[in-house]
């Protein structure tokens, strides 16, 4: 596989995690679109194809997804807004200042480190959610961009501002998810990001969790 076609391998694969981290199920105006793709996906193919991660451990993981994905979709976005949204308090809040800011809280530290250092590379975020830019959704969608789009930035992002706490928190998103797509992609999505780290021989700097 050429360097090239990995490269649209992976940025695929992370902006369909991202768009499914991103998504209620039920109410976002891109979910029927997005539930039906990973409904009529051919896993066997995309389990060859995915970036990073052997076969054997993305298949059953892709599987799962699909199944979650033909299933209720009501049911399932009462998972998710159990894991994301709320109102009550969440297991395993998708957002990375959560994590590495010590009050803990929503737009913090992280989350104006990411504004600083895309302003100072020059990419805009166009972001129309209530969510902020460390959202996990939105991290690896935009992941997706800039390997699409300005590839020499991708090191720089995932070391400074994707694997410092991205796989702490999908190791707690596995533990809170109930069985079924969001654990699946949880899994996913860790497996690749430090299977990544480890074929990009990238050194993180593991930050102080305060959760």
């Amino acid at each position: 596989m050429s360097e090239r076609v990995m490269q649209d391998s992976a940025a695929a694969a992370f902006d369909l995690m991202g768009l499914l981290f991103a998504c209620d199920p039920v109410q976002d105006e891109r979910s029927p679109e997005l539930f039906a793709q990973v409904a009529a996906m051919d896993v066997e193919l995309m389990s060859s194809e995915w970036p990073f991660v052997d076969p054997g451990l993305a298949k059953p993981l892709l599987e799962e997804m699909k199944r979650g994905a033909s299933g209720d979709l009501c049911e399932l976005a009462r998972e998710y807004r159990r894991l994301f949204v709320g109102p009550q308090a969440l297991p395993a809040p998708p957002y990375g200042s959560v994590y590495t800011d010590r009050d803990q809280v929503v737009f913090g530290e992280s989350t104006l480190a990411l504004r600083a250092w895309l302003r100072r590379v020059g990419i805009a975020v166009e972001n129309d959610e209530v969510a902020p830019e460390d959202h996990i959704g939105i991290m690896l969608q935009l992941l997706a961009w800039i390997m699409r789009t300005k590839p020499a930035l991708t090191d720089d992002y995932l070391v400074l501002h994707v694997l410092t706490w991205a796989p702490h928190f999908l190791s707690q998103l596995e533990d809170a998810a109930a069985p079924g797509l969001y654990r699946a992609l949880a899994q996913l999505a860790n497996a690749t990001l430090t299977a990544a780290q480890s074929e990009l021989g990238l050194h993180v700097e593991e930050p102080r969790f305060y959760r």
